[in-house]
Formats: C-alpha cells, sequence, structure tokens
C-alpha cells in the first residue's frame, strides 16, 4: 500500500504541475473550467494522498478529479495548445510557409 500511496502521490503532482504550465485561454478556448479551478481541485488532491491514506474516502475522490484531469482536460488542452511536441517530426521543412513550401520565386 505504501508505494500505490506514493503512485497516487506522483500521478496528481503531474496533473497539478501539467495544469499549472497550460495557458489560461487554452481552458477557455476547450470549454473547460477555469485554470484556477484546476489548481486548486489537483493541489488539493495532491494534499490529500500526501496526508491521508490510500483506504479513505477523500484519496478517491482526489484520485477521480486527477483521472478527469487527464483524460478529459489534457488532451482537450493539447490540442488547442498545439500538441505540446517540442520537436514535431515529419511536419515539413523550415521553409514551408503556411500555404506549401518556399521556393524563393
Amino acid at each position: 500500500m505504501y508505494w500505490v500511496s506514493w503512485a497516487l502521490l506522483l500521478f496528481s503532482l503531474f496533473a497539478f504541475f501539467d495544469s499549472a504550465i497550460r495557458r489560461e485561454d487554452a481552458y477557455r478556448a476547450a470549454n473547460k473550467q477555469t485554470k484556477a479551478f484546476w489548481l486548486i481541485i489537483l493541489g488539493l488532491a495532491a494534499a490529500v494522498n500526501f496526508f491521508m491514506g490510500i483506504l479513505d474516502f477523500l484519496p478517491i475522490i482526489g484520485l477521480i478529479a486527477t483521472i478527469v484531469y487527464i483524460v478529459d482536460v489534457r488532451p482537450a488542452l493539447r490540442q488547442i495548445s498545439g500538441g505540446g511536441r517540442r520537436w514535431p517530426r515529419g511536419r515539413g521543412s523550415s521553409s514551408d510557409g503556411p500555404y506549401g513550401p518556399f521556393n524563393g520565386r
């Protein structure tokens, strides 16, 4: 149970930090709750997971909130903000313009 508690804590901390780095306007564009709402909910989930045992009622509610963020909100935010990849692969060369490759003519 010790390792499960640590895994849940890390899972909720990951969701909290992921929600912290997303832009506020992406939440509105994805038609989700505000950034402050998710920061509060996920911060409370991480705190509850840190201070309480896995078999209590509140950590299960925090786990459900974290799963909702990871499964529903995070993919919508990534789609709005451009996928979240640093190095896009196979999306064309750096000389491509909005209407195709730039030939210089």
